[in-house]
């Protein structure tokens, strides 16, 4: 007898076993150029026209007319007569509000994240992955180097994530084929950058892998980062940082010494959802 043909696994199971969200069903390209209409939109950027909409996106002009024609009809943007542009419509921050209640995780991480930043006089950061950046869900700052003082770091706020310990931390716990779209994306992203950051963005990886964390200066000169990523109760896979002043001469130490209270806060944080949803 010819063996029997196994059936092929349900999507929910392959998205179960791989951690990889799948279906066999067509996703709607129309709602996901939408969505790219409004991640164009960030902090300091009141209104935009299509055009520049176009511009920040890469979608033709003529549909991008048409997808800010929707949204405005779904009550997702307002168009600004005045100055011809598009804004973000209030309903936008009724579903950021939606996501603060349902997330426990600031809440529960904040108080420990403080103490850690107000002992040791430097930042600490919470973030979870969106596409190719990081969004910070938390943030308490304390360094006192010039960078600290200035640079607004909020809920909300978005960095890169091939550049940033806190991102490449979270790249290297991925699942190895969503890490390689990633990649591939952020390639795409940096172009002909990217031949000079893809061995170093590797070696993080490879860092974080091996030891639980990695290491890196997004402000060069300015502040140094530890960074490790976590998974939540809720199974989301967190970014956790510890950011403090560059100085060179104690570099390694300070890696060192900012690694392994980042280890602790991890657990810290860990223990507490643990008890919180006991």
């Amino acid at each position: 007898m010819p063996d029997a043909v196994l059936p092929e696994p349900s999507t929910r199971r392959v998205t179960h076993q791989t951690g990889r969200f799948t279906r066999d069903t067509a996703g709607s390209q129309s709602l996901e150029r939408g969505l790219v209409l409004l991640r164009a939109f960030r902090v300091g950027t009141t209104s935009l026209t299509n055009a520049e909409l176009a511009l920040r996106t890469g979608l033709p002009r003529p549909t991008v007319s048409r997808l800010t024609r929707s949204l405005v009809d779904a009550g997702f943007l307002r168009y600004d007569v005045n100055e011809r542009a598009y804004r973000l419509a209030p309903v936008v921050l009724s579903l950021a509000d939606a996501f603060h209640q349902s997330s426990r995780a600031p809440d529960i991480a904040l108080p420990l994240m403080r103490k850690v930043a107000e002992a040791g006089k430097v930042n600490v950061g919470l973030a979870v992955g969106d596409h190719l950046e990081m969004v910070y869900l938390a943030s308490i700052r304390h360094s006192r180097d010039s960078v600290s003082r200035t640079r607004r770091v909020v809920p909300g706020t978005r960095v890169p994530m091939e550049m940033t310990a806190i991102g490449l931390s979270w790249l290297a716990a991925q699942p190895e084929g969503g890490r390689e779209d990633l990649l591939a994306g952020i390639a795409a992203r940096q172009g002909e950058a990217w031949a000079g950051m893809r061995a170093q963005v590797l070696r993080s990886i490879a860092q974080a892998q091996r030891r639980g964390y990695c290491t890196a200066a997004y402000q060069p000169g300015h502040l140094l980062a530890v960074g490790a990523a976590f998974s939540g109760p809720d199974q989301q896979l967190y970014g956790l940082n510890i950011s403090f002043p560059f100085n060179e001469s104690e570099r390694s130490r300070d890696n060192a010494r900012y690694a392994a209270q980042l280890a602790r806060l991890v657990a810290d944080i860990q223990e507490a959802w643990r008890r919180a949803t006991g």
